[in-house]
């Protein structure tokens, strides 16, 4: 059955049908059409188009049809209709008869599609946001792992300087984290809502559309119908983001199809990435890397066809959009398939320390070194850059590197050259010279492991002495990949449309006793403050961050709801907050809970209460369900270690 049928009077061609038909590619949005669904029979029954009988019919009938479809979603593809609109509504009035022909009112299919798109984005950009950080995280482990491996860095692909290899995998931790930002700003973007506005002049029912864009976990909704139902943005950044994503990921595998060369022999990819010849039994091919690097031209071509598709299209819909979902399923399928695969092929890695140092030593490497020798010598560094040469110039033509030239021939070209070069001339002194933020000195790795981001690393950090310095960096690196999980698990911001969720949830816990009753007009006036945790779109946790003075703050009010407890979204809030406490540089966290042992978990440490500030123990007035003396004070330090 078509949804358009009263205005033809013979029907399409089957060779029509099949080229019109999108069915096959748009069944995967089928879960997200029938929330849609529910969510627009509520609409239209609070402007009184379904009185309450028929709502409760239609949304049993959905509810019951979306099980299925989760049980199930390959049944939809032995169905004939157009597309996944179509199919649920065919299904819905085989359930409820003609009642099922009303749930369409004030809807059209451009607004329907538009909100099942985005919908399908946002769920599926939560899971890619797991697998970066899960990658970033196993490049971490694998830095962490190889962070004294000396290894020879390369330009042009020729020999330049040594480097570790935990600092090679830290570069990669940086732009998979850049990737992690461009998905966030891409995700924040599309989350608005387009239900509501028809076909493009919007609907001519008086739609709540802002508290339908809440039902459905959008943000807001948008502001221009026309805009609306034809903006594939959202599309594009995605696509875009995974681009540049495989583009690193493609350099990724690149390098280590080098590094695991029989020329170079740095690494050994594990066998469960690895694949032989048909032919020569000795061969043992890195194929998941060289997977990885062609599947990035696939993404990238998904990108450049959905950029070709739109830009010459007039407002607003044109059935040229109903090419953006094939590309994207696609691409955002290999992109995290990709994903999942470095993260096979970093923690398998095998690396040939022996043979990753020995190439370090050779190449002259340590050239530079010599040159700055010099340039402390008092010789300006253009003269000094050209002594050097003709040094390395006589090295080569003896066979040899520079730390086995004699002193005496070394002076041969510069008499400022002292018995003291040597100390300078050893990998180790070419590595720790390299003291510079981002350098590739053991300590610089030290600190990089720990924050995986120049930007965090503040003063604090820089000037912190030794193994001190070194615990600094190794908290804020955990601090940083918590705050990247708990984004990733959807914890974000509270907004005005969460009042009544934190209010149930908090006082429900109040009611038992476990934390402090918080007014409604208390959480209103203290909104700014709170984070929520979501799952499959609702609110099921909360937290806030109560600021008393410059450096100070308690974490307050951290609850999770019954159904939704023992899978992490506790502490995803309290790593938000931490996270955030340190972006706006605050110093002491507190909390007083009769749990400590759950907060000594997430890096807290128990204190003496009486040495709170009077305010503080007066603005945690005790709970009358539980002994005063049972009540723990803890704090965790922003940026200092355990």
């Amino acid at each position: 059955m078509a949804l358009w049928g009263g205005r033809f009077k013979e029907k399409a061609s089957l060779q029509f049908k099949k080229f019109n038909d999108s069915l096959p590619v748009d069944y995967r949005m089928a879960v997200q059409d029938i929330v849609g669904s529910i969510a627009w029979a509520q609409a239209i029954h609070e402007v009184g188009v379904i009185n309450d009988d028929e709502l409760t019919r239609l949304t049993a009938a959905l509810e019951e049809l979306k099980a299925s479809v989760e049980e199930n979603p390959k049944q939809i593809l032995a169905s004939d209709a157009e597309d996944i609109h179509s199919w649920v509504e065919i299904q819905l009035i085989e359930k409820t008869g003609d009642l099922g022909k009303k749930l369409h009112t004030g809807r059209s299919r451009n607004d329907q599609v538009a909100t099942d798109l985005k919908l399908w984005c946002k769920e599926t950009g939560g899971d890619l946001l797991f697998a970066l950080v899960n990658l970033q995280q196993s490049m971490m482990n694998l830095a962490e792992r190889e962070k004294d491996t000396v290894l020879p860095g390369y330009t042009h692909l020729q020999r330049a300087q040594p480097v570790t290899f935990g600092h090679w995998c830290l570069a990669y931790v940086e732009m998979f984290n850049r990737d992690i930002g461009r998905l966030k700003d891409a995700l924040y973007r599309l989350d608005v809502s387009p239900l509501g506005s028809g076909a493009l002049a919007g609907t001519a029912y008086p739609i709540d559309r802002k508290a339908l864009a809440n039902r459905l976990g959008f943000r807001t909704a948008t502001m221009n119908s026309l805009d609306a139902v034809s903006d594939r943005d959202h599309v594009i950044e995605l696509l875009a983001s995974a681009s540049i994503s495989m583009m690193h990921l493609s350099r990724f595998a690149e390098d280590l199809i080098f590094y695991n060369s029989g020329e170079a022999g740095f690494v050994e990819m594990s066998d469960l990435v690895s694949s032989g010849s048909s032919l020569m039994p000795q061969k043992k091919n890195p194929d998941a890397c060289e997977l990885i690097r062609g599947k990035a031209g696939r993404v990238f071509g998904s990108l450049t066809g959905m950029l070709t598709t739109m830009k010459a299209l007039a407002l607003a819909y044109n059935k040229d959009m109903q090419e953006d979902k094939e590309g994207l399923f696609d691409a955002m399928d290999t992109w995290q398939e990709c994903m999942e695969m470095a993260v096979l092929v970093a923690d398998g890695l095998k690396v040939n320390r022996s043979r990753t140092l020995a190439a370090a030593q050779q190449g002259y490497a340590n050239a530079t070194e010599l040159a700055d020798y010099l340039v402390g010598k008092d010789i300006p560094f253009r003269e000094a850059h050209h002594i050097v040469g003709e040094v390395v110039l006589a090295a080569i033509d003896k066979g040899v590197p520079l730390e086995d030239l004699t002193i005496t021939q070394l002076q041969e070209y510069s008499e400022k050259i002292e018995q003291d070069v040597y100390q300078h001339l050893s990998i180790e002194s070419t590595l720790d010279k390299r003291e510079a933020l981002g350098g590739t000195s053991r300590s610089q790795v030290e600190k990089a492991l720990a924050t995986g981001n120049e930007e965090i690393l503040n003063e604090q950090v820089v000037g912190a002495p030794g193994k001190q310095q070194t615990e600094v960096a190794l908290k804020q690196v955990k601090q940083r990949l918590n705050a990247q999980k708990a984004a990733a698990m959807s914890v974000r911001r509270a907004r005005m449309s969460d009042v009544d969720n934190i209010y149930q949830q908090v006082n429900f816990w109040a009611d038992k006793g476990e934390i402090l009753p918080r007014s409604r007009d208390n959480i209103i006036h203290d909104i700014q403050n709170f984070v929520v945790a979501e799952l499959a779109g609702n609110v099921v946790g909360c937290a806030s961050l109560y600021i008393y003075q410059t450096g100070l703050a308690e974490i307050r009010s951290v609850v999770v709801a019954d159904n939704a407890q023992k899978q992490g979204q506790g502490e995803a809030l309290v790593q938000y907050l931490l996270e955030f406490a340190h972006q706006i540089e605050l110093e002491q966290i507190i909390v007083l809970t009769y749990i400590p042992e759950y907060f000594s978990q997430l890096g807290f440490t128990t204190i003496d209460k009486s040495t709170l500030a009077d305010n503080i123990i007066e603005d945690s007035e005790p709970s009358p369900h539980k002994d005063p003396a049972d009540e723990v004070a803890m704090q965790y330090i922003v940026g200092q270690s355990k």
